[in-house]
């Protein structure tokens, strides 16, 4: 009963925040912690990868082909390639400089032992270029001031130059891992618990 009475609160709160569409995480009474419950109950529905596709998220894969994004380099003791894991990515979204707690740009999926996917992540994702245009630093500022990184849940979004194994031109992104645990922190790029092999070959969306 108390973990339906928790549940049920999670939806109520996903519901209420996702009328205020992407305001939500500016209102004056939301913080961190109950923008980010309504983040975790309003994408559950991406459990399911059928739906996520239905909701327009396809997979992205980098410029040498790559859809399982790891990083070997970071590896503990060789062991493993520390990953983020197989994105799936709107690109209507990306294009969208405004950030929306509830609509990420991109859902991130773990592969497991058997090539299934299952949620892991949040990211969300925006041009520089456009976050710039769209946000105007601080009035009287000198006009080689540019305006401050975007801002969600209390984190400040990661920076990635151009070149970049994605394609982009320089963007700003943030991951959330809500959906698993990470013991590098739930706003780290990368998740020592999730793995796959570079080339991402064997990974079967489901």
């Amino acid at each position: 009963m108390k973990r339906l009475r928790l549940l049920l609160a999670m939806i109520t709160a996903g519901l209420v925040l996702a009328s205020q569409a992407g305001a939500a995480f500016a209102c004056a009474d939301c913080g961190p912690a109950r923008v980010m419950t309504a983040a975790h109950a309003v994408t559950a529905k991406y459990q399911s990868l059928n739906i996520a596709k239905k909701s327009g998220y396809s997979i992205l894969a980098d410029t040498a082909g790559i859809t399982c994004i790891a990083e070997p380099q970071m590896s503990a003791m060789g062991a493993h390639d520390v990953a983020m894991g197989v994105h799936y990515v709107k690109g209507d979204l990306v294009k969208d400089p405004a950030i929306d707690p509830i609509h990420p740009e991109a859902l991130v999926y773990a592969p497991d032992r058997h090539g299934g996917l299952h949620l892991a992540a949040l990211e969300y994702v925006v041009i520089k270029a456009d976050w710039d245009a769209h946000n105007s630093p601080i009035a009287g500022a000198p006009s080689w001031v540019e305006p401050a990184p975007p801002n969600l849940f209390g984190q400040e979004f990661n920076f990635t130059d151009a070149p970049n194994r994605y394609g982009l031109p320089p963007f700003y992104s943030l991951h959330a891992w809500v959906w698993k645990d990470n013991p590098a922190g739930t706003f780290a790029m990368w998740n020592p618990n999730v793995h796959s092999d570079e080339t991402g070959v064997g990974v079967t969306p489901r």
